[in-house]
């Protein structure tokens, strides 16, 4: 694994608040399509839904575009219902969201930019939105009773009604624009129907007991349909403003949409009639038939945990419907068979698990705070929803070729699931025995024959898969095979919260929070001995895919290396600030990958005993780790809702430092043979152009070796370009400070001090920076020159007060 290991652009952001939704149908060449719209806490999404493509890429990529604004919270967003167009306006370009800084923005969504901000005029934040027919009318219900009508063409407000006691939540135009019509519904659980030519509330209508959730009109403009959470829906007359049939659905209903007035055998429409869909508390869409008030359809229950629908919406054009779930799942169907095509996911909370799948590792299968789990594709981040558990799981395991892979949740129950060559995944076994949560969960690694699970009750259990379950052909049409727990053992004295089967599969290692990893011969589930040392309880176990080893990673912030011979503790790791929820062996077991509540992930080198790297992307703990089996990648999810793929670049890093050693090498075989034959202009060039303030060192001092040095000089640097120059000038900076090369820089400075105008030289990247630089050093060098050239004079002087005088004459001989 490299110790500069990075993402490469593959991150999910999890959305945890209240998602409102639209299904916006648009003309584009000549074919009808769809655009879907989110809006969750800060940021809103739009991305297309096609309606003849079998998969769609959910809302976490870019596929869709993101709009974020200045950190107020959107309370909701809207589009035109239509698909005209005009050369002043096209309202499928328009996007309006509403914030709780009581402000209206316009987007245009396809460039994601704000082309109009405006006050709403609200005292309190807006809670509900519509366009009207013609796509220039804006209604906006406040929380403060009041609504606004604004012209988005003309940029201006055209009403102001008041009358609905508390928050107005539902607002609704009259399909025909003609008859300028507006609906709304407030707290009180009437409909008020307002006429904008009297400015004035025309009628109120009063059948429902609880709050209004919906209204949906006819073709004709005639009929209109509503729905709340009394748990019934009423068929009103527009022309008489009368209710012409209730009728009770047995749920609280949080969107009624009627569908087009044909024929569909799937749903048992069989007639003309009027016909409508319903979506509430049960988490399935029902076709009821208004006129003798049954339900001709139901959609089958998912398995496991119902989920409540917040949301639901039709494009008849597309012939899509759009339904949203409690957990922030978008559903896409075919509107005249309610068959699934398309599901966008979305999260609450954190991520407690993720897992590589499929034989080649081409998706990934998420855990989240929910009893649903999430499998992408990672090629086209496709997603498929599954349903099973009826509480939140907790942990994931996959076998060793990659197509089976087994969940356990809190609801003291385990599955497990097989995805098939055509990515499609299926419950194909399930089993219960604990009598408390299943935390964790570890599959065989040697061949798919068991999987072991530990639990709140302090016990490990082990499971036998059967050779049905084994055999390719066997299938799932039936439901569910049920396991049975061969081997039961208690293990710990605590919760037990990790397990780990060693390569050969006759080793169980398991951790608690009672301190101590235990290892365990299999299938008897023989105790071997107790490893002892960590001061906290531990998060997580591993075994060594090459050595005797057993990894553990503790809640003191450690991460130790046990031998399996004598229990002995080998190596511990410090550098965690906090628990280490996560270890793993990568890079064939010669470095360890560990994780922790501090957000951060740290790459340690076991050789050395040293971190090597520390990779900080989560902003929370960090509760899923996994690695590819070619050791290529890791996956983690934590509790900041973020799913990141790392990618090992080890030998891509080597690649390029080796492909920079061979074109260093060159240049500078290149650069003697330049100055061996004494073309200095091209070899100071390829030496600036190294960036190297050295090597263009070298190439002075070989200019001022030269006989003819200054005259070499003043040309070969007058005649470089200027951003050579640039970083000739820096160089002599960092030349400067060293008192044996500062007479190469003062050479080289005094030639541009020369030769360019100051104004120039002032015009220079950098060039204040550098002056401020040289100006220091330059004047030590001076004073030192002064300094020996004192001391010079005086030696000069001692020299001459020291001289002899000349010896008298020697006197002549007798």
């Amino acid at each position: 694994m490299s110790t500069d290991s990075h993402c490469p652009g593959y991150e999910t952001k999890i959305h945890r608040r209240r998602l409102t939704c639209f299904l916006e149908e648009k003309e584009e060449q000549g074919s009808s399509a769809a655009v879907i719209g989110c809006v969750a806490s800060r940021s809103r999404r739009v991305l297309p839904a096609p309606a003849q493509i079998p998969s769609l890429k959910p809302p976490l990529t870019s596929t869709g575009r993101q709009y974020k604004s200045s950190g107020r919270r959107c309370a909701g967003l809207v589009v035109p219902l239509t698909t005209r167009r005009s050369s002043l306006f096209q309202p499928e370009q328009v996007l309006v969201t509403a914030s709780r800084a009581l402000l209206l923005a316009q987007w245009a969504w396809r460039e994601g930019t704000v082309t109009r901000l405006w006050k709403a005029i609200h005292t309190a934040p807006v809670a509900s939105m519509a366009f009207d027919g013609t796509s220039t009318l804006l209604a906006t219900g406040g929380c403060d009773g009041a609504i606004r009508v604004w012209d988005i063409v003309q940029h201006y407000g055209t009403h102001h009604l008041r009358g609905s006691p508390g928050v107005v939540h539902l607002v609704a135009f009259h399909p025909d624009p003609t008859r300028l019509l507006l609906f709304s519904s407030a707290v009180d659980t009437s409909i008020r129907v307002w006429s904008l030519q009297d400015r004035s509330c025309l009628t109120v209508l009063t059948a429902h007991y609880s709050a209004v959730t919906s209204l949906s009109f006819s073709e004709d403009g005639h009929t209109m349909l509503s729905s709340g959470r009394d748990k019934i829906c009423i068929v009103w007359d527009l022309q008489s403003y009368q209710a012409t049939r209730t009728v009770p659905v047995f749920e609280s209903t949080e969107a009624a949409v009627l569908l087009p007035e044909e024929m569909a055998p799937e749903l048992g429409v069989k007639n003309s009639g009027l016909h409508f869909v319903t979506a509430g508390d049960q988490g399935i869409l029902r076709v009821w038939e208004a006129a003798s008030g049954k339900c001709v359809y139901s959609q089958p229950q998912m398995p496991g945990l119902k989920q409540e629908l917040t949301h639901c919406t039709l494009a008849r054009t597309a012939g899509l419907l759009l339904t949203v779930t409690a957990d922030h799942n978008l559903l896409l169907y075919e509107a005249h068979s309610l068959q699934l095509q398309k599901q966008f996911a979305g999260y609450s909370e954190e991520v407690l698990d993720v897992r590589f799948l499929g034989p080649n590792d081409s998706h990934i299968v998420v855990a989240s705070n929910s009893p649903c789990l999430k499998v992408f594709e990672l090629q086209t981040l496709a997603c498929q929803i599954l349903h099973g558990h009826t509480d939140i799981v907790l942990a994931l395991d996959v076998f060793r070729k990659g197509s089976l892979f087994a969940s356990c949740a809190k609801d003291q129950s385990i599955r497990i699931w097989r995805m098939k060559k055509t990515g499609q995944v299926a419950c194909v076994a399930q089993g219960s025995g604990h009598t408390h949560s299943v935390g964790t969960i570890c599959c065989s690694r040697l061949k798919e024959s068991f999987l072991v699970t530990g639990s709140q009750d302090c016990t490990v259990k082990l499971w036998p898969l059967p050779e049905a379950l084994l055999s390719k052909n066997t299938a799932v049409d039936g439901g569910p095979i049920l396991v049975q727990a061969q081997t039961t053992q208690r293990c710990h004295d605590k919760d037990i919260n990790s397990l780990a089967v060693s390569p050969n599969d006759k080793l169980l290692a398991t951790g608690s929070q009672d301190r101590t990893a235990k290892l365990w011969a299999l299938p008897q589930c023989q105790l071997l001995g107790v490893f002892s040392g960590h001061r906290r309880g531990l998060w997580n176990v591993q075994f060594s895919p090459m050595d005797q080893v057993l990894a553990t990673a503790s809640a003191d912030g450690t991460v130790r290396l046990w031998a399996l011979q004598d229990f002995s503790c080998l190596k511990t790791f410090e550098g965690h600030d906090a628990s280490v929820l996560k270890v793993a062996f990568v890079s064939r077991g010669s470095q360890l990958l560990s994780s922790g509540s501090d957000g951060l992930l740290k790459l340690w080198t076991i050789k050395s005993n040293e971190c090597v790297r520390t990779l900080d992307a989560h902003e929370d703990k960090v509760w899923g780790l996994h690695c590819s089996r070619l050791d290529d990648r890791a996956v983690t999810g934590g509790s900041d809702s973020r799913i990141i793929i790392w990618k090992d670049v080890t030998e891509t890093e080597q690649a390029e430092e080796q492909a920079k050693r061979e074109e260093l090498a060159i240049k500078q075989q290149e650069l003697d043979n330049l100055l061996h034959e004494k073309r200095y202009l091209r070899a100071l060039g390829l030496a600036i152009s190294l960036d190297r303030p050295h090597t263009v060192l070298t190439v002075i001092q070989a200019i001022q070796r030269d006989p003819e040095a200054c005259e070499k000089l003043e040309a070969t640097v007058l005649r470089l370009r200027r951003d050579q120059k640039e970083a000739l000038l820096r160089f002599c900076a960092t030349w400067n400070t060293n008192s044996r090369h500062c007479h190469e820089a003062q050479a080289v400075l005094g030639v541009l001090l020369r030769h360019e105008a100051p104004e120039e030289l002032l015009t220079y990247e950098g060039v204040r920076g550098t002056l401020e630089a040289l100006l220091p050093y330059t004047e030590r060098h001076f004073q030192r020159l002064g300094r020996t050239l004192q001391a010079a004079a005086f030696l000069d002087f001692l020299w001459h007060s020291m001289k002899l005088s000349p010896l008298p004459a020697a006197p002549p001989a007798l």
